[in-house]
């Protein structure tokens, strides 16, 4: 069996955000072929960015 290499891209977006995101790179990473991904939707608690000490959405 031959393996195909793998990237891993990881995204944060607003809730509202998601369906469309993952339409988007549906139809770029689709090929047909065995191995064109698997899209994991998985809740972010809290985001904090360092700098500003902002929350959630504004740190995004």
């Amino acid at each position: 069996m031959d393996l195909l290499p793998k990237t891993k891209i990881e995204i944060a977006a607003p809730e509202d955000k998601i369906e469309e995101i993952m339409k988007i790179i549906q139809s770029s990473a689709y090929t047909g072929e065995i191995g064109d991904g698997k899209i994991f939707v998985t809740p972010i608690e809290t985001v904090v960015r360092i700098r500003t000490g902002e929350r959630n959405g504004d740190a995004l």
